[in-house]
């Protein structure tokens, strides 16, 4: 049986990690990308595969990665997660620098990757198949809200490199998905936004009804990546029944209405 590898970034923690672990139960032979070396290490222990200790921000890193995916013999899957967002300010006092590191990782780590790995993708296509691009952006890249900022900017750059690169690749056996999620409980998302309060990092899921876990997405993301190569999901939005949008939030029971 032929291998199938997936390339898997931002995979130490969150949706990253439940992804890789998803994939490898599924069979694949999974890339673990990510900055935290001893946390990769502990996934690849665990569930086999390859960790690559790569800053994505970095072009060398990101050449570094390719090297590697290419020597351990190619991959069909991309899973473009790694992203992040940092503080909730207004527009108006919004420190630049965040709006940077924000494009830096969400934007501009993504097209590096992309950039340096789709070759890879294209010589790895088996016969009659095809190779999958993943692009995990956000409903904040759809859907703007008060203190989005610098986030709403950055995931919705984002999703337009997707539905570009969708446009460019059309003709090819190479398909891809952009998976949207809307409020995921996971340990770092909102502590990092709010630069490691956890307080404040806990009051954003306090009281809702059933927020998504990690593998909640992850199970999207090997779904979808699974189906027939002629089948592309071009868009996955996946939010808990609680979140009708980013700006409205049931709290409390859900409960039928009388």
């Amino acid at each position: 049986m032929t291998t199938r590898r997936v390339v898997v970034t931002g995979a130490s923690s969150g949706i990253g990690e439940a992804t890789a672990r998803r994939f490898a139960a599924d069979g694949w032979d999974v890339v673990a990308v990510a900055r935290r070396a001893e946390r990769l290490e502990a996934l690849v222990a665990d569930i086999g595969g390859t960790a690559v200790v790569a800053d994505l921000t970095v072009q060398a890193d990101v050449d570094a990665l390719a090297a590697r995916v290419e020597e351990l013999g190619g991959a069909q899957a991309l899973v473009n997660n790694a992203g992040g967002a940092f503080g909730l300010a207004s527009v108006e006092d919004g420190d630049a620098e965040d709006w940077r590191r924000m494009f830096d990782i969400n934007v501009l780590g993504t097209k590096r990757v992309v950039q340096a790995l789709l070759p890879i993708l294209r010589r790895s296509i088996p016969e009659g198949g095809a190779a999958t691009v993943v692009g995990v952006t956000s409903i904040a890249g759809h859907v703007a809200y008060v203190g989005g900022g610098g986030y709403n900017a950055a995931k919705f750059a984002e999703r337009a490199l997707f539905e570009v690169l969708r446009l460019e690749l059309n003709g090819e056996p190479i398909r891809v998905i952009e998976v949207a999620p809307g409020m995921v409980h996971t340990e770092e998302f909102s502590l990092v936004r709010f630069g490691g309060d956890q307080d404040r990092a806990d009051a954003v899921y306090e009281d809702v009804p059933d927020p998504l876990s990690a593998d909640d997405v992850a199970e999207a993301i090997v779904h979808a990546t699974s189906l027939p190569p002629h089948v592309n999901l071009d868009l996955i939005t996946i939010k808990p029944v609680a979140q009708a949008a980013p700006y409205r939030l049931a709290k409390g029971p859900l409960r039928v209405a009388e």
